[in-house]
């Protein structure tokens, strides 16, 4: 495929994702969080008994979705490859560093750009940090941060991820009464689509994120280091076509889908400085990991064990931050949650350089 034949591929595949993105919340999802993977782990962590957190506890269809339909269509177009073994306990520890980071700023980089698609102010707040943490990952990247090669695995280890997506489905359709549900309506974790409309919704962007290899932090890290706009192409399609069918349906019904200001947003803070943060954190440690949370989660599906480990890593991180009060609310950052995101940029920061300017191996 030529580089104009990509772009377009992309373009139309962005395009999808945020109209999908839209039309979830309009079947049910919280308002500007048609999708988010930070937030929809953190509910499946809940739903796990992982934390305790009533207002966000339900496995998410999104996510199930998002693993299959990676791993169907890799498997479909044989790139299903099992492979890992590239330093995966610090991935985890990458993976909870930035879930601490998007739970400060109350969102993935997906849904970073649904808040902006739903006029939140915010979230350009959250865009300024998250291109600062890029830049900070892309000079260790120049300098030859590197995690070490992948090794091939049994073909069992690249299928297990898709399979306890499939055991979760299972739970989650058969047997709800062995997990943790929201049971008031009030908490984000009580909205949701309904599971058909969420499964395929995820089935959808699961394959067309695994065809394009849509990530955001790769489109920005190619466009610092390459000049190249192909990824980036792909979240601007997503913001365009998201704010067009918000605007759509807000005329109906005025102010629910799109509400231009800094105050009064759905799941969301007003204090820019930790919302930057929050978001600068997430980028630099996306940047060393390769990839955002949507990537990561495309990649498990594909067989790649690091990944994988990586998405426990951010559910983890979701515990963590729920159980210890660091994830921010409406009301604003946590003291515990300042403190945390601090800690996280001088841990990612070590990682960086240890993996950067260590002497080789012998």
């Amino acid at each position: 495929m030529d580089l104009r034949k990509e772009k377009t591929s992309i373009l139309l595949a962005g395009a999808v994702i945020g109209i999908i993105a839209s039309l979830l919340v309009f079947f049910g999802n919280p308002a500007n969080m048609g999708f988010c993977i930070a937030c929809f782990l953190r509910d499946t962590a809940g739903a796990l008994g992982l934390h305790s957190a009533a207002a966000v506890q339900y496995i998410r269809p999104e996510i199930i979705g998002l693993v299959l339909g990676s791993f169907l269509l890799a498997l479909g177009k044989k790139e299903l490859s099992a492979r890992g073994g590239s330093a995966p306990l610090t991935r985890f520890v990458l993976g909870v560093f930035v879930m601490i980071g998007c739970l400060m700023f109350l969102g993935c980089p997906f849904r970073m750009i649904l808040r902006l698609a739903g006029g939140d102010l915010n979230a350009l707040f959250g865009l300024a940090g998250f291109v600062c943490g890029i830049l900070a990952g892309v000079f260790f990247l120049k300098r030859g941060y590197t995690l070490k090669r992948t090794y091939r695995l049994p073909v069992l280890e690249g299928r297990l991820f898709a399979c306890i997506q499939v055991v979760l489905l299972v739970l989650l359709v058969a047997a709800p009464s062995l997990l943790r549900f929201t049971q008031s309506g009030g908490g984000p974790g009580a909205k949701h689509a309904a599971i058909l409309i969420s499964l395929a919704a995820g089935l959808i962007v699961g394959a067309l994120a695994q065809r394009t290899r849509l990530c955001m932090v790769g489109g920005i890290r190619d466009l610092v280091l390459f000049r190249e706009t192909k990824l980036i192409l792909g979240f601007v399609a997503i913001l365009v076509s998201a704010l067009a069918c918000n605007l759509i349906l807000n005329a109906a019904t005025p102010d629910t889908y799109f509400h231009l200001s800094l105050a009064g947003q759905p799941v969301a803070h007003t204090d820019g400085l930790w919302n930057f943060l929050g978001m600068l954190l997430a980028g630099f440690g996306c940047v060393l990991l390769g990839g955002c949370p949507l990537r990561q989660l495309v990649l498990s599906g594909e067989g790649n064990t690091d990944s994988a480990m990586t998405v426990i890593g951010l559910m983890a991180g979701a515990a963590f931050a729920h159980n210890f009060g660091l994830a921010s609310s409406g009301e604003g950052p946590t003291a515990n949650g300042k403190i945390a995101v601090i800690l996280g940029i001088a841990v990612v920061c070590a990682i960086a350089c240890l993996n950067t300017f260590r002497k080789k191996d012998a």
